[in-house]
């Protein structure tokens, strides 16, 4: 018994300095990418600032489009085989040989539209199009990161990820410190950011190589057993990249520059949120992949996951509602009288990160709402809202979000749960 107690104690012990470390870590890196990020806000014109917005966003559209659920299907995969140096490396090879498809395509469809909404909102052709080329390295580097970030992650190897992640964000704080003072531009941002993550790219893929034989060649099986996933991510994905970052896509069509630049900073606080996310992804996300399927205890594990879920989402809330005068003057004078609209952000962001961390857990196991069942209904959604809440404004677009958010969650957590009670029914 009293072995038991001490096997017990020490798995608790040393799961609990896992996130201590990783939380320490990651909130360093968060607290970098912030400090970058409020440099960017208050140094740049609110023309500028809303130019940087809509080239971030479809920055990430890009990505979104260039992935199409192949990392979903590679740490699906590479889970199987984790423990094989030579199998995993072959999982991820497939997957960037994938990617480097996608991309091609990704770049086709997302770049006519950033250099239509870039034009639209005041920007030169000659800015237009710097600004199209500022974001080529971190795009080609957001290719490769999720894919070689798998197996130290499968194999719980952080510290050198982490590293890595603190280097990145101590060059761009510094690039953009240095450069924004002097050119004040939208595509000297961007750039900032691309090189400092191309840099920490040649890292990464030496860290991944020491637990997965990235020489390896693709493997025909899991090149076929990615495509599925990818049929089944994919439509969502396409979605997604509207839905993701719908507040920004509506503000831009029906809204002003300067209510563009409002969401955008808004948006940007949000993005504290990102360490909570990292975190989950590092240390749950592989962790719930990896439990046996004991239906009562993926039961147990996934309520206990939405109950932490929460109680996060609420502490957020509260804290900005009480200090949200304090949070505005970091933003600065140009966004200093948003107090109502900050606490909406909050509250849209929580719900987006418990409902993207359900997700997460989802995919980890496979588990992917059918497309055909997801879209139709979030249209309808959507639609309905449009035609309700005032759009044009910027409160009325952050409540437009809130409400998407809410019932995506409710969808992925109803389809869970209804795949469970199948899974147990076939069972017996």
């Amino acid at each position: 018994m009293e072995i038991s107690l001490k096997i017990k104690d020490s798995k608790l012990f040393h799961y609990g300095k896992l996130v201590s470390i990783t939380a320490l870590a990651q909130g360093l890196i968060q607290a970098l990418s912030f400090a970058s990020g409020i440099m960017i806000v208050r140094l740049l014109p609110t023309k500028e600032y809303a130019l940087y917005v809509l080239a971030n966003t479809m920055l990430g559209t890009m990505t979104l489009l260039s992935d199409g659920g192949i990392s979903t299907g590679v740490m699906a995969q590479g889970a199987k085989v984790w423990t094989d140096k030579k199998k995993l490396g072959a999982v991820i090879a497939t997957g960037l040989a994938l990617r480097k498809k996608f991309a091609i395509a990704s770049l086709l469809i997302s770049l006519p539209i950033l250099i239509y909404f870039l034009h639209y909102h005041g920007a030169s052709w000659i800015m237009t199009v710097l600004i199209s080329l500022s974001l080529i390295p971190a795009f080609l580097t957001a290719l490769s990161d999720s894919l070689l970030e798998v197996a130290p992650k499968l194999k719980q190897d952080l510290l050198p990820l982490q590293k890595n992640q603190m280097f990145a964000s101590i060059v761009r704080a510094v690039m953009i410190g240095l450069t924004l003072f002097i050119f004040p531009w939208t595509y000297v941002a961007i750039l900032g950011n691309g090189v400092s993550r191309a840099w920490a790219n040649l890292r990464l893929r030496k860290i991944s190589s020491t637990h997965a034989d990235l020489s390896h060649g693709t493997d025909p099986e899991v090149h076929k057993e990615i495509v599925k996933t990818v049929k089944r991510v994919l439509p969502t994905s396409i979605y997604y990249c509207l839905s993701s970052q719908i507040t920004v896509w509506l503000i831009s069509i029906f809204g002003s520059t300067k209510s563009l630049a409002q969401v955008g900073a808004l948006s940007g606080l949000a993005s504290v949120l990102t360490l909570f996310s990292l975190i989950f992804a590092t240390l749950v996300v592989p962790r719930f992949a990896r439990l046996p399927s004991n239906i009562s205890l993926l039961l147990k594990k996934f309520f206990l996951i939405q109950g932490a879920l929460y109680i996060v989402g609420i502490l957020i809330v509260v804290v900005v509602w009480l200090f949200s005068k304090n949070i505005l003057w970091i933003l600065g004078h140009n966004f200093s009288t948003l107090n109502e609209e900050l606490v909406l952000i909050a509250a849209g962001s929580s719900v987006t990160l418990i409902s993207g961390c359900t997700s997460s857990l989802l995919s980890s196991r496979g588990l992917i709402v059918p497309p055909l069942l997801y879209i139709p209904s979030i249209i309808v959604i959507q639609v309905g809202l449009a035609f309700v809440l005032p759009i044009e404004k910027v409160s009325g677009v952050l409540l437009y979000g809130i409400a998407t958010s809410v019932f995506v969650y409710l969808m992925r957590v109803v389809y869970f749960l209804v795949k469970l009670k199948k899974t147990e029914g076939t069972d017996s």
